[in-house]
């Protein structure tokens, strides 16, 4: 199995090499079908890696250049369950995006399938490698692909503003996190993280590594799209292809939340271990905040993207969340909730990108009741919305709970308000969104707190742009992913065995030595199944105020008009206020940008120090 490891990252930069130099031998829908074909094979290796990695962690050094007393010169990848399960999501996603494409998108010429491919392998390795300085490089090589695709229609000047925007404020990122390893090369000498995590364990934290910490953690919070280093995600959205959104909901996000875990348990881990209490609070508030921020500028939006990008904000606050809980149990929810949400969203950006395609636009009061001609779709966005909302058996629920409970029990009840008020709001949105476009449920009027910003306007992506007819490569892609989030929950023993995997990748010691010495981990029993009865019925009073939500949302000038006055007049100035700073000015960005690594930075200061 060993010497399957290398064979994804090969296969996929082997598979866009190769597609570039056909790309005037072989015919479109050949050339369609080979990138189908490559993407499947990185998903059917990738695949065979994860059942492999849970029997036991694979370490694969490339050149034989192993350790020698503990010193890594070498660079490795170091397959564990859980990279390995977002890898393989990154896989399967972008083979579900090349299947959406088929037979449509016209403009999908050579580049479009060799830059996915491209990033796809950005994304394989920054999951699987165990170098710091390698994952700065994936880091990058997934940028780089990202900045191309989303300004890839580069007729339409939204696209290009938007690419612009991303690519900035992800450089700067990148100059952060290539900053923090300078710090950790000059004090260690070393980029192995497992060999860094060794040299920083046992000694209080200093200036140096307190530092160090911010860039890399800030540089990836930015690819992850935390607040305030959230700006670029609606621009880029908005005007991206939406095969290319699926990927950047789906797992582009989320990766930028696996480094921060990654980095910290095998690096930082030992080195901060008495000062958890608070980092946990520091984190966990940058979730909140997140969370909150998010619901409340995805709530307001009409265009159907950007409403799903600012959900994917709100999102990975929750997910922040787990992560900074620090704790086996709440990154188990994690991963959970982050493949199941993954697949969600992917689901319906595709639901959007079919809307997009039989209708020209994806403004929710322009396809007032159009949607009423697709059915299928209908039923797919609104089961999308429903998983948003964390209802059984969907696995969203799952990981909710599993962090809502782990939060609770280290003194953060309020972490369950926060699930909640996220967790309806977002759903709540995308519900409205469903019952106005395919049922024609409201007025068609604006509401009271509008948010049209720059780049909205959209293009047909299809070369039959409000056609009427759906081929059946679109619809069933949303099908397949959401059927899969929905059944997830239904795994036996989902969250023990995720926990198990969890166990291992929080212990640092472990994960050195196995990387290090090459000795096993030790084995950890699969936890009793215990009753998520508690996190089902939230899901069901979640779903159930969602709606009620989307009513209000729909049905808002129905109200008594105190009711509306008093909300207008309480929630119109900050709402005006938050939509302000989404400026769509990269100049405002990068400064938000650096404020946020300068408040956190100084909260790190002030509570650690």
């Amino acid at each position: 199995m060993d010497s399957l490891t290398p064979l994804p990252l090969a296969v996929s930069l082997l598979g866009a090499a190769g597609l570039t130099a056909l790309r005037g031998v072989l015919g479109r829908r050949v050339f369609e079908l080979a990138a189908v074909a490559v993407s499947a094979a990185v998903a059917l290796l990738l695949a065979a890696l994860l059942v492999a990695s849970i029997e036991a962690p694979i370490v694969y050094w490339f050149g034989d250049w192993t350790p020698v007393d503990g010193v890594a010169l070498g660079i490795s990848f170091v397959i564990e369950p859980l990279g390995a399960a977002l890898a393989t999501l990154a896989a399967v996603l972008v083979t579900a995006s090349f299947v959406f494409t088929w037979r449509f998108f016209d403009n999908a010429e050579h580049l479009f399938h060799v830059l996915m491919l491209v990033f796809l392998a950005g994304m394989v390795g920054f999951a699987l490698t165990g170098d710091l300085f390698t994952l700065f490089v994936f880091f990058e090589l997934m940028s780089v692909s990202a900045f191309s695709l989303a300004g890839y229609k580069t007729e339409e000047e939204g696209s290009l503003q938007g690419a612009l925007n991303f690519a900035v404020t992800n450089s700067i990122g990148a100059f952060l996190i290539l900053a923090g390893i300078g710090l950790l090369y000059g004090r260690t000498g070393a980029l192995n993280l497992a060999q860094l995590g060794e040299a920083l364990a046992g000694a209080p934290p200093d200036g140096l590594v307190i530092t160090s910490f911010v860039f890399l953690v800030t540089g990836y919070l930015v690819k992850a799209a935390a607040v305030p280093f959230h700006f670029w995600l609606a621009d880029a959205y908005a005007t991206a292809p939406t095969s290319v959104c699926v990927l950047f909901a789906g797992v582009l996000s989320e990766l930028g939340l696996y480094a921060v875990a990654r980095v910290y348990w095998t690096v930082f881990d030992g080195a901060f271990a008495g000062h958890l209490p608070a980092l946990r609070a520091i984190v966990i508030g940058l979730g909140t905040l997140t969370a909150l921020v998010g619901a409340a500028m995805c709530f307001p939006q009409r265009h159907i993207k950007r409403l799903l990008a600012f959900a994917t904000v709100s999102h990975v606050g929750l997910l922040l969340i787990g992560v900074g809980i620090f704790t086996p149990t709440a990154l188990a929810g994690t991963f959970i909730y982050i493949v199941t949400d993954g697949l969600v969203k992917a689901s319906l950006f595709f639901c959007t990108g079919i809307l997009l395609h039989r209708l020209a636009s994806v403004d929710e009061l322009g396809c007032d009741g159009l949607g009423a001609v697709m059915p299928l779709t209908r039923v797919l966005f609104v089961l999308g919305g429903l998983g948003v909302a964390g209802l059984y058996p969907f696995g969203t629920y799952l990981g909710k709970s599993l962090i809502e409970d782990e939060a609770a029990v280290l003194g953060y009840p309020w972490v369950t308000g926060v699930f909640i008020a996220a967790s309806v709001v977002t759903a709540g949105a995308v519900l409205r969104v469903a019952a106005r476009v395919f049922w024609g449920v409201g007025p068609g009027d604006a509401y009271d707190i509008k948010s049209e910003a720059e780049g909205d306007e959209v293009q047909p992506e299809g070369s039959r742009g409000g056609s009427g007819s759906t081929p059946a490569s679109m619809w069933a892609m949303a099908a397949l992913l959401i059927a899969a989030a929905f059944v997830s929950g239904l795994i036996p023993q989902l969250a023990g065995r995720v926990e198990v995997a969890a166990e291992h990748f929080v212990d640092r010691r472990a994960y050195a030595d196995l990387v290090l010495a090459g000795v096993p981990p030790p084995e950890v029993g699969l936890p009793p199944a215990e009753s998520s009865f508690k996190g089902a019925l939230i899901g069901l009073a979640s779903a159930v105020a969602a709606g009620m939500i989307a009513a209000a949302g729909l049905w808002h000038m129905r109200l008594p008009r105190t009711i509306t006055r008093g909300a207008t007049a309480l929630l119109g100035p900050p709402f005006a206020r938050l939509r302000a700073l989404h400026s769509g000015h990269v100049g405002d960005y990068v400064a938000w940008l650096t404020v946020g690594v300068a408040v956190l930075g100084g909260l790190m200061a002030v509570m650690m120090g």
